[in-house]
């Protein structure tokens, strides 16, 4: 089942979309906090985002390019502005397509089946990990936190890959060591707090600043956070 993310502020024609669309099967959900439409993204990891250009706090081009920053998903606009430089701006900007309003919700549901077609009839949706404005894409094994892209190595990469999967538990450290080298054995501990050590580096360098947590005794710990 395809997820679809719909970014517009007017609550009666986003609850019009949500319900024509999960009529055709998908699952639809409706971005609930247009100050940070990132964070509700990263968190329902959707296959295709509708995407109105006229929001408050920031506009549709400036998601869609926070957005692009982390994943290829499909972005279809919707907006009352569908004028030629409105058309060429959205394209511009990362988006796939333009709906204009008032639009027919067949017309919509045919746009959204074309979008989705496109892009995953010859290869996988992306798979997202987030919290607390960090994004690790599992697809391409890359990191965006605060809208910068963090350059991870293979170890780096699997340490937070393991902690954001089990968000909110301690992990521990025979865990990530079998994880890494698959044996918790004949591994010298001090190489995992040094890769542990540079990974909390990168991120306080993209200002996420104690993102994990030293349990001692026990292991780490990546905290629930919005």
């Amino acid at each position: 089942m395809y997820r679809i993310f719909i970014v517009e502020d007017d609550p009666v024609i986003a609850g019009a979309m949500r319900r024509h669309l999960e009529g055709w099967g998908y699952r639809a959900a409706c971005a609930e906090r247009f100050d940070n439409v990132l964070a509700d993204f990263a968190a329902f990891d959707p296959q295709l985002v509708l995407l109105d250009i006229s929001l408050p706090f920031f506009n549709g081009y400036h998601w869609c390019t926070e957005i692009r920053r982390v994943s290829k998903v499909p972005i279809i606009f919707v907006s009352s502005a569908s004028d030629n430089v409105s058309v060429v701006t959205a394209m511009q900007m990362g988006g796939d397509d333009l709906l204009p309003k008032p639009f027919d919700l067949q017309v919509l549901s045919a746009k959204v089946q074309a979008a989705l077609r496109r892009a995953y009839d010859f290869g996988p949706a992306a798979r997202l990990l987030s919290c607390g404005g960090a994004v690790l894409n599992l697809s391409d094994g890359t990191l965006t936190a605060a809208g910068q892209r963090v350059e991870l190595t293979k170890n780096e990469y699997k340490i937070l890959q393991l902690l954001l999967e089990h968000r909110g538990e301690i992990v521990s450290r025979e865990a990530i060591m079998t994880a890494l080298w698959e044996s918790d054995s004949f591994v010298d501990e001090n190489t995992l707090s040094v890769n542990v050590g540079r990974l909390r580096k990168k991120l306080e360098s993209a200002g996420l600043r104690d993102f994990i947590r030293t349990c001692r005794g026990a292991g780490y710990l990546v905290e629930e956070r919005p």
